[in-house]
């Protein structure tokens, strides 16, 4: 029933337009006869927007539409109005584009920046294990505590002598088991020498104070060292 009605509309709205269409070529031939004097341009400019404010009782509507002379002026104002709107769409579309795109790069630049702006706000610490024991998995360790701020830190760390190259994860954790991670990272090796090197961020500003363990795990055999940690 609903799509009866859409069609029956559409038909409806088709046989209008023929009617205006026909009527403005009777117009605009000069079959019909105005009554009235012309109205003026201010008029037929509201009209041609159709503006609100023009009441339909106006017998001006009437004369216009039955004009030769105003219903040709009608259709020019009515196409340079039309004209006027798909220029100012286009010129809003562009704005809105040229809006984006600003927002765009703006952010890009500003997720450049942070990092550098991070950056600045690192603590840069070195935790050297060249000569300690090593304590894998759950058993005692030897090693005297080090200690890192609660703070973000550039850790640079020196592993123990004839530590393999390669990746390495390293990790803040709460006990030896490798749980309660509070920080984690990984990195390659860097030879200095005799020494390989590691280099990790490790964002502590938000640890309490207390003892933690560091831990190593080289990628290839899995193997975790955890070194006693204090965080001050």
């Amino acid at each position: 029933m609903r799509l009866n009605w859409l069609r029956s509309s559409r038909v409806e709205d088709r046989f209008e337009t023929w009617i205006a269409k026909r009527h403005e070529e009777r117009v605009l031939a000069g079959q019909t006869a105005p009554s009235g004097p012309h109205p003026d341009e201010a008029f037929l400019q509201d009209l041609a927007r159709k503006s609100k404010r023009i009441s339909l009782a106006d017998p001006r509507i009437d004369h216009a539409a039955s004009c030769p002379i105003c219903m040709s002026r009608l259709l020019t104002l009515r196409q340079e109005h039309r004209s006027h709107e798909q220029r100012l769409m286009f010129a809003t579309a562009v704005a809105v584009c040229a809006l984006v795109i600003v927002g765009a790069v703006v952010t890009y630049r500003a997720v450049q920046k942070s990092p550098a702006t991070a950056n600045t706000a690192f603590v840069s610490q070195t935790v050297n294990l060249w000569d300690a024991g090593t304590v894998r998995g759950e058993q005692p360790g030897e090693l005297q505590s080090v200690s890192l701020s609660a703070a973000s830190v550039r850790l640079k760390i020196i592993l123990p002598r004839f530590s393999p190259a390669g990746r390495y994860a390293v990790a803040v954790t709460r006990n030896q088991t490798g749980t309660g991670v509070l920080a984690q990272a990984t990195a390659d090796t860097i030879a200095e020498g005799q020494q390989e090197t590691l280099s990790v961020d490790l964002d502590l500003h938000r640890a309490a104070a207390g003892t933690y363990f560091l831990a190593t795990t080289h990628e290839q055999d899995q193997a975790a060292y955890y070194y006693p940690l204090q965080i001050k």
